[in-house]
């Protein structure tokens, strides 16, 4: 089979990876716009349960990406200066260059060809292909040319983020919510090596105007935040890569492909980073598809079906848990204001729905008893 996959990111480099160790004879081809060495963004982060499948479904790169990863065995959400861990929650993290160059050396060691700084525009630029990926990311062209074809939907969301990194290294996941006389300021922070941390910061639309960011430069963007998360810092700088103030779209496409051509990863669908699955999300994509075309052979609108009938069910599920989990940080100025720590750190666990009060108590018996104390008629619940 002669497949072309347009983009570098986790999703096409596994799908290719899966394809051609299943078949040596594939040609594959991976057309990516950057160069080798460039990323956005700082560090990603999988859950527990998410490395659980890719241990299940290949023992190789799971053994492979391991050693790389920082882990930890608890998040925490911080009230200003209190801060509350939850315990059973385990995570791990890896710098998402880093990530991409093991990917990188993982799928050209077993033939894989990969060109880089090649802008791949249209369809016709592939040339000849039996399959074509698009694995393009969020903001994919193949995707937003036939949205009509993929019946795609885009719901830009309100809230403002910016992505940074600080040398200040935390020793888990952790929410911090500082408030300041324009609003609250969200911080998601975690290491993703020895000496680096993702700082993600996140505010609600009027924060970000009443604190005028619209206007500032970015070492102003930056001197700003810094202020804001000092005791956090304790005094490491924050650190942009490219980093702008961005809104989040929320994408969902109603059909997966057309003629030869399918979506995965984040071109597919987007599931906000405060759910901690998006890599995951892109990886089993990469699986369902290989699965699916193992399955189906050379029907590519069979394999298609398949792929769409194996995935719809765990991806709708949690892009509806994220879109949940994304309306909860849009109302965090309120629920700052009006919750205790112990609240806020309780309404954030089980935000989605997908934890009641006997599984906080499961995996943290003291956040629930916490919580029963100011709520007793939670118990009789």
């Amino acid at each position: 089979m002669n497949i072309k996959i347009v983009g570098a990111g986790p999703a096409g480099l596994y799908f290719a990876a899966l394809m051609k160790k299943h078949d040596p004879r594939h040609r594959i081809d991976i057309f990516e716009r950057n160069s080798r060495d460039a990323t956005w963004g700082f560090g990603v982060v999988f859950s527990d349960r998410a490395l659980d499948f890719l241990r299940a479904d290949d023992e190789a790169i799971y053994e492979y990406l391991m050693p790389n990863l920082e882990t930890w065995s608890q998040i925490a959400i911080a009230h200003n200066d209190t801060r509350i861990g939850v315990s059973g929650n385990g995570f791990s993290s890896i710098g998402r260059l880093e990530l991409l160059t093991l990917l990188y050396e993982y799928v050209e060691r077993l033939g894989v060809k990969i060109h880089f700084n090649t802008n791949i525009t249209n369809l016709a630029q592939l040339g000849e292909a039996d399959l074509i990926v698009a694995a393009n990311g969020a903001f994919s062209w193949i995707r937003s040319e036939n949205e009509e074809k993929f019946g795609t939907t885009v719901d830009w969301r309100p809230n403002r983020f910016i992505w940074y990194g600080t040398s200040k290294t935390f020793n888990s996941l952790t929410l911090t919510f500082r408030e300041t006389d324009v609003g609250v300021f969200c911080a998601h922070h975690y290491r993703y090596k020895p000496d680096m941390s993702t700082f993600l910061v996140e505010v609600e639309e009027g924060t970000w105007e009443r604190a005028g960011f619209e206007t500032m430069a970015p070492d102003q963007t930056i001197n700003y935040c810094e202020r804001v998360f000092r005791n956090d810092l304790d005094g490491h700088p924050i650190i942009s890569n490219n980093s702008y103030w961005r809104k989040f779209p929320a994408v969902w496409n109603e059909r997966w492909s057309f003629d030869n051509v399918v979506l995965i990863g984040d071109a597919l669908r987007t599931a906000h980073f405060s759910i901690g699955s998006g890599t995951r999300l892109a990886m089993e994509d990469a699986i369902a598809l290989f699965r699916a075309l193992r399955e189906c052979g050379p029907d590519l609108q069979r394999s298609f079906s398949r792929f769409r009938e194996m995935r719809l069910p765990a991806v709708k599920k949690i892009w509806d848990a994220a879109n949940v989990s994304i309306r909860w940080y849009e109302d965090m100025n309120r629920r700052v204001s009006t919750l205790t720590p112990v609240e806020l750190a309780y309404d954030y666990m089980t935000r989605t729905g997908r934890l009641d009060h006997a599984e906080i108590r499961r995996c943290d018996p003291r956040l629930a008893a916490a919580y029963e104390a100011l709520h007793p008629e939670v118990i009789q619940g």
